[in-house]
């Protein structure tokens, strides 16, 4: 019989016990080894069967054994230490609060993501984009960040995976219940539900409820549409992640960025906590955010103009997506239909917002909408996430800065990093803590520097063998369970899994696969050459075990046919203890899979990984990589930590031919460099080579990949400057900058570059020599402080285009003459030897600008303007 109304009954703790709520309600327990154990004790049973959930686990514990701990004085102690422990941790100063910078330091900056994965017990994640969004708010946390997290509450979260019996993917989703997650409702001072709500076309309103996660010192905050006042249409708008067709998309992404405005705005009345100097718009899917600060400028009184370079001052743009296709796009049309005086923003023309979104350069479709492209002209700061994918990024958006080689767009990066605490196994924290004591441990774990890991060079060969092996073994049995648990699922009887129990051996070299199935991930790329890999599964002296895990979006098939080739080959009983697919990969299986494999594999097609961080996790529990030189692996790829899968770069456009070349030279690695390298033993007994290089991957690759180095670049980098820019772009700067801009713009025709001179017009000259530079401009209705006038220098390749660039500013001597021109002096120093080359430019310079290209203007000198300009050094 089924209930015609649902209720959350919530348990009723012993005055005594209180702190377990407020433990459970922050999710600081996620990562935080005590508190976890605190809750195991209350119930050991029901923890395991809780899924590691405080909150359901004090949903289910009886009466009777909550009694009890309120007269276990042993428990109420160690209650009382981890309470205070996180009472000390959201109230102490940490490292943004410590030193004399902190004065400089952003008050509060707004982090926008659609996606955050916090903890498997908030399953609102797909994949990696909001695994890092996840792990970035726990070590701002950590390091005392002053962040507000915004993303979205959905009621199916992302899909759970099965099989069918002959292996083909099936999705389930599961409606999750606020009420029994750990969040809570943000509530007026009356009690009631603070609401945030949208325009929609016809005088209809989109509302949304704001939920409140915790997630150590950062609050989370997510917008659920599934309020009574919708409409049906509107309470679905937060129904599922990456679901529904454009206009569903749209307005969750409108909900995401306009609301999550409103949301941030709404929690800091209610709570006094600062308003966000910074605004940090993780990929497109928020990049609304922007029109909805410059509309609350607009009604202050600035205009669109102005109101956009105080927007863009304090705002920061990332970058995930190395291929056009990633990019969300909408018709011109549908969001012309979504704003404008009849629906959102009736204060800013329906033209100034497509302006923003509209691909109007060579290469664009005009009559998209681009996320990403709103994106970037709504940020004056912006990064890719590896130094390969910054590259990839000024590549691919290029076009918004018309005149400029792609070297100089302004797209910086910051690689990812990984929160350790999260993903670092407990063996592997237990070992550190030997070493190093508890409190070098945490903060070597959360705020990096390689001088708190060089301790791992006293740990001994024996210990860390032994550790990787009790890893392996706790896998083993992990993957035993999961697969007995998969194949009831799909229908197989109690006799036919005895198989199960001698699924992979503790003792052999295991490989790890898992992530997201898209084509260019090529999940199936060791299938390439059957015959190969089982040979090396089942080779008699040194054979290789894989576990596989990853889940196709429910909407392409291609990768669910990927994931149903993969499964069949390990229902082969000839291979199927030696290889296996886990389906349903999440943060849960992660945690205990990561840790557990010697070898993580990485082979997507290079440059599409833009970073790529499950590697990073596996380098943290000492696991080795092999992997494509793509993403963060391209930048600090050794050969102590691990070996590089060459690509077939030169293979030409077929990807057939491609895929076995780079399976083949897999295989070879696997056969020739890396199984030897496992089983080969020293005279002790040990794999002596292969210790060391899991030695060298935890002192060398350990304070890199955190999450906490990656969070103080940001800070540093991109937060820091983006706030100072914000304090300076008062109304009237913004004003002046907008007018300047404007005036810039509508006066750069008459810009150019008359005449370029050297004293020497020789073709060689020497290391050392200084050659004077005068150069004759006209700059129209423009004057010298509005621009710079520059000489750009380096060595030259074969078609002249000048790499590595050197830039010097030339100096006024006079002008302007009864023509208008000016004449500009300065020296060139050849410091380079080799072929090399200069030339000239203006671009456009104001005070205010974060780069020269922001404006994508440039004027560069004609053939016919040069003099001696061709320089070639031996």
């Amino acid at each position: 019989m089924k209930a015609i109304r649902r209720f959350t009954v919530r348990p009723v703790l012993p005055e005594p016990l209180r702190p377990l709520s407020d433990l459970a309600r922050n999710l600081r327990w996620s990562w935080h080894t005590e508190t976890r154990d605190l809750f195991q004790a209350v119930d050991p049973e029901r923890w395991a069967a809780s899924e590691g959930d405080p909150v359901r686990l004090l949903g289910s514990v009886p009466p009777a054994r909550l009694a009890e701990l309120a007269g276990d004085r042993r428990f109420l102690r160690r209650l009382t230490a981890v309470a205070d422990d996180l009472s000390d941790y959201v109230t102490g100063d940490r490292w943004y609060q410590s030193g004399e910078r902190s004065a400089e330091l952003p008050a509060a900056v707004a982090y926008f993501s659609p996606e955050f994965g916090i903890t498997a017990a908030l399953p609102q994640y797909s994949g990696g984009l909001g695994i890092l969004a996840g792990d970035h708010l726990k070590s701002a946390s950590d390091l005392g960040v002053p962040l507000i997290g915004v993303g979205l509450l959905y009621r199916h979260g992302y899909f759970r995976q099965t099989l069918s019996r002959d292996g083909w993917q099936q999705e389930h989703y599961p409606v999750l219940d606020p009420n029994e997650l750990p969040v809570g409702l943000l509530k007026e001072a009356d009690g009631t539900p603070a609401q945030v709500s949208l325009a929609l076309p016809g005088g209809r309103l989109l509302r949304a409820r704001i939920w409140h996660a915790q997630v150590g010192r950062v609050p989370l905050l997510m917008l659920d549409s599934d309020v009574e006042e919708n409409d049906l249409g509107e309470r679905g708008v937060t129904d599922r992640l990456y679901g529904g067709g454009s206009e569903h998309r749209l307005l969750q992404e409108m909900l995401l960025g306009i609301g999550g405005v409103r949301a941030v705005r709404t929690y800091c009345r209610l709570t006094g906590h600062p308003e966000p100097e910074v605004f940090h718009t993780n990929e497109g899917h928020a990049g609304f955010l922007g029109l909805e600060r410059i509309a609350e400028l607009v009604a202050a009184g600035l205009d669109f103009d102005a109101a956009l370079e105080a927007v863009r001052a304090g705002t920061v743009f990332t970058t995930h997506t190395p291929v056009p296709a990633g990019i969300d796009r909408f018709d011109r049309e549908l969001v012309a239909h979504h704003f404008g005086p009849d629906a959102e923003l009736p204060g800013i023309g329906i033209e100034h917002i497509l302006r923003l979104g509209m691909e109007t350069y060579p290469g664009g479709e005009p009559n998209l909408f681009n996320m990403a492209v709103m994106g970037l002209r709504l940020a004056q700061r912006a990064n890719g996430v590896s130094l390969l994918h910054g590259n990839v990024s000024r590549e691919m958006f290029s076009g918004l800065w018309p005149g400029f080689d792609p070297d100089e767009v302004p797209i910086t990066s910051v690689t990812n990093g990984v929160h350790a605490p999260t993903w670092v196994a407990p063996e592997v924290v237990r070992l550190g803590a030997r070493q190093l004591g508890d409190r070098r441990t945490e903060d070597a774990l959360t705020v990096g520097g390689p001088e708190r890991w060089d301790a791992v060079a006293e740990v001994t060969d024996q210990e860390i063998w032994d550790l990787r092996r009790n890893l392996r073994e706790q896998l083993v049995l992990e993957v035993r369970e999961r697969l007995h648990a998969s194949w009831r699922q799909r229908g197989a009887g109690t006799a036919e899994l005895g198989w199960i129990d001698q699924a992979l051996d503790p003792d052999v070299l295991t490989i790890g696969f898992a992530r997201r199935v898209p084509s260019y991930k090529r999940l199936t790329l060791m299938l390439r050459d059957r015959d190969r890999l089982m040979d090396l599964l089942l080779h008699p002296e040194h054979p290789i075990q894989i576990v596989v895990a990853g889940k196709a979006h429910p909407a392409d098939d291609g990768g669910k046919r990927l994931v149903q080739e993969l499964v069949r080959f390990t229902d082969d009983p000839r291979v199927r203890h030696r290889i296996v697919f886990l389906p349903d990969y999440g943060m849960a299986m992660a945690q205990k899979l990561l840790p557990g494999c010697d070898i993580w594999l990485n082979n997507p097609l290079r440059p599409l990984e833009a970073c790529g961080t499950s590697g990073m996790k596996a380098a943290l529990n000492g696991g080795l990589n092999l992997s494509v030189l793509d993403g963060w692996w391209d930048e600090w790829f050794q050969p102590d930590f691990g070996w590089a899968i060459p690509t077939a770069d030169g293979a030409g456009t077929d990807p057939e031919r491609r895929d076995d070349i780079e399976a083949a030279a897999l295989y070879d690695l696997l056969e020739q460099r890396v199984t030897p390298c496992f089983y080969e033993r020293g005279r002790t007994g040990l794999p002596d080579r292969w210790i060391e290089m899991v030695r060298q991957t935890l002192t060398l690759l350990g304070p890199k990949v955190l999450a906490g180095r990656m969070v103080r670049e940001y800070v540093e980098r991109l937060y820091t400057p983006a706030a100072h820019a914000h304090r300076s772009m008062t109304g009237d700067a913004a004003r002046e900058l907008a007018v300047w801009k404007g005036r810039v713009r509508a006066a750069w025709h008459g810009v150019s570059v008359d005449h370029v001179a050297t004293t020497t017009a020789t073709a060689t000259a020497e290391l050392g020599t200084t050659l004077a530079l005068r150069v004759r401009v006209h700059l129209g209705d423009l004057a010298p402080d509005d621009v710079e006038v520059q000489a750009v220098s380096g060595r030259v390749d074969p078609e002249d285009r000048i790499t590595d660039a050197t830039t010097v500013p030339l100096k006024p001597t006079s002008g302007p003459d009864l023509e208008g021109h000016w004449t500009y002096e300065g020296p060139l120093s050849l410091d380079r030897t080799g072929p090399y080359g200069y030339t000239v430019r203006i671009l456009p310079s104001h005070r205010l600008l974060a780069s020269g290209a922001e404006l994508g203007l440039v004027t560069a000198p004609s053939t016919q303007a040069v003099q001696g300009a061709g320089v070639l050094m031996r």
